[in-house]
């Protein structure tokens, strides 16, 4: 609770000690004592202190919001019912609520209150990500550590983190050994291993001995600052019940505040019984009516969804897309990075009758110089002799197929058997499980090299959950070949695999499979890579592996998985739809109560303490019911 919460507080309980020891008094008698034939006078004046101590912002709110034109709110409500309470003594034929006209003040700032503290605790979850912020970067200036802000850090310069310190900084480790601490950004609790050639990625806390990190990305690229930016960002994109309550709420409350007026005046225009008890009736209509109950409920019920999600490394950018996240019924995967591990290995080097395997990984290993993917690191990793770029010259990308490039002034082809069909090359099919990269040499097939990529620990069960989540179908989409893609599907027990695919050819898959949802249903894409950044944006819901994925696809997606953990999108979809049980939760109780002591009321049968009740008992409950939501 902060120092303002505090005095609020403060404030509300001497007001409430005021009001019950002048309940108190009231029942002994001692007012018809002291005052006589004016106790009531004195009764109204005595309920008017607390009633101004924990009211008086209340009624200003509601003043300066009617000299604005925007009267129709909470305080407005709030201050016409209680004046009208209080101006029940106007009235002799019928009993002062005066008691009760301080209580609605009362209760319903308690109410407020409890809101403030409820929201402030949700934030938490969110808002201790912003301590992931690094102050500053140590850099070595004549032999001595130097603290300057992140972003004067330029790329490829040296960063020193000494034990207990942030990594301020994406980048590699030069020198140095220790464990990290990436719990702030993944939910994870065991320390991670990094050594030298090992990413770092800001945020995380480095816990044991220094290290020395070469950055790859200024302090804007980071996935710090990328953080921050969906943590700061997420509450602008509300969902579509969000956006319904809320303009539910701008015609709901100037229509009961005409009913609450018509119910007062009406009925004794027509004879029907006194003033008094139709203004009563009135008053008690116009308390109950209150919206706070939904217009505070269901917004936190969102908002602790999204921080009881980052608790789990799982960053939704918008309340939108938790609930969209909740009607998921088809989950759509890429394979390399999503699935499997991404960390390929050379298992097999198959060259032609004539050709050695040294010659043969020799070429492919430095065609593939200039690329970052995960299976041209993995040839390079296998020459042991090392890369020369020197050799190499006009490399060119074959979009989806492999690459070109002039290797000792030959050309070389590196890719799938469509790279070397388009070229008009003659290969030899390889029987052996694993992406197979057809190599040739100036037009001559030269060869096969097999990679193998691992398949997750935790994707089997990934699968499994998703099923039992109520997902109908699990399916993915690689463009690896065929027979890698269904050992890989087989084994995950995936409903659908597609393989060979284009990065367009993607794209018309999920659209497909969009085409086939049934009303309401929704589609989520889960990926990594920088080709899977349009089926992220064309999915209903994307979903990019955070930690390891790449810019592009973590820009795109609408939910980022921290720790690349697969098993992890069903823990979204549960939180999701855990969010939106309690937030239907909410409205249907919220609006049955309230119906029902807004009849009771018109017939006269409900009380003010009931309209209380009906105001700021509901709104505590269904905020209490709100903050489940943050429980994960």
């Amino acid at each position: 609770m902060n120092k303002k919460q505090r005095r609020w507080r403060n404030r509300i309980l001497v007001a409430i000690a005021l009001f019950f020891a002048i309940m108190l008094a009231e029942k002994l008698g001692l007012w018809n004592a002291l005052f006589g034939s004016y106790a009531t006078y004195g009764e109204f004046a005595l309920y008017l202190i607390p009633y101004l101590i924990a009211g008086h912002d209340v009624l200003r709110k509601a003043w300066r919001n009617i000299r604005r034109g925007e009267a129709f709110d909470e305080a407005f409500l709030m201050t016409v019912a209680t004046i009208g309470a209080f101006a029940t003594i106007c009235f002799p034929e019928t009993e002062p609520q005066l008691a009760e006209g301080c209580a609605v003040m009362l209760f319903y700032q308690v109410g407020e209150l409890f809101q403030s503290y409820a929201v402030g605790k949700s934030r938490k979850s969110i808002a201790s990500m912003m301590d992931i912020a690094p102050d500053y970067a140590n850099i070595e200036r004549d032999g001595e550590l130097v603290e300057v802000d992140p972003n004067d850090v330029p790329v490829g310069g040296i960063i020193v983190v000494k034990p207990g310190e942030r990594v301020p900084l994406d980048g590699v480790v030069a020198d140095g050994a220790s464990q990290l601490d990436t719990a702030a950004l993944t939910g994870e609790s065991v320390p991670r291993h990094v050594e030298v050639g090992d990413n770092v990625i800001s945020g995380c806390i480095n816990m044991t001995g220094p290290l020395r990190v070469r950055t790859t990305k200024p302090f804007g690229e980071s996935t710090v600052h990328r953080i921050l930016e969906l943590v700061e960002n997420a509450s602008e994109k509300k969902a579509k019940t969000e956006n319904f309550i809320t303009r539910f709420a701008r015609v709901y409350t100037p229509i009961v505040v005409f009913a609450a007026l018509a119910l007062a005046i009406i009925p004794p225009l027509l004879g029907m019984g006194h003033w008094s008890d139709w203004l009563l009736r009135g008053l008690t209509f116009l308390v109950v009516s209150c919206p706070c109950a939904l217009v505070i409920s269901v917004p936190l019920s969102f908002f602790g969804g999204i921080g009881g999600a980052s608790r789990l490394g799982i960053l939704v950018k918008g309340s939108n897309y938790l609930e969209l996240l909740s009607n998921v019924d088809t989950v759509v995967f890429d394979k390399t990075g999503t699935l499997t591990s991404g960390t390929f290995k050379v298992v097999a080097v198959c060259p032609e009758e004539g050709i050695d395997k040294a010659s043969l990984l020799d070429a492919a290993a430095h065609a593939e110089a200039f690329s970052d993917h995960p299976i041209a690191i993995s040839i390079k990793e296998a020459l042991a002799t090392g890369i020369d770029q020197d050799r190499v010259r006009d490399v060119r990308e074959e979009s989806g197929h492999g690459v070109f490039a002039m290797v000792d002034g030959k050309g070389v082809l590196v890719g799938n058997d469509k790279l070397l069909s388009e070229h008009g090359i003659a290969w030899q099919e390889s029987e052996q499980i694993g992406t197979i990269l057809y190599v040739a040499v100036d037009g001559r097939y030269v060869g096969n090299i097999v990679i193998a990529d691992t398949v997750k620990d935790d994707a089997e069960q990934t699968i499994r959950d998703l099923h039992a989540a109520g997902v109908k179908s699990c399916v993915m989409l690689t463009g690896d070949r065929r027979d890698v893609a269904e050992e890989v599907g087989a084994k995950l027990g995936l409903d659908e695999v597609h393989a060979q695919l284009l990065p367009q050819d993607k794209v018309d898959e999920v659209e497909r499979l969009l085409s086939l949802e049934r009303d309401g249903a929704k589609l989520a894409f889960v990926g990594d890579g920088i080709n899977d950044a349009p089926v992220l944006m064309r999915a209903d819901v994307g979903i990019a592996m955070g930690a390891m994925g790449s810019d592009a696809a973590i820009e795109a997606a609408d939910v980022v998985l921290m720790d690349d953990k697969p098993s992890n999108i069903a823990r979204a979809m549960n939180v999701a739809r855990r969010t939106m049980r309690i937030v239907w939760q909410n409205i249907i109780f919220a609006l049955g109560i309230k119906i029902a002591i807004l009849v009771l009321a018109a017939l006269g049968i409900a009380n003010m303490w009931l309209a209380v009740f009906g105001d700021v008992g509901v709104a505590i409950i269904a905020i209490l019911n709100a903050m489940r939501a943050m429980r994960v």
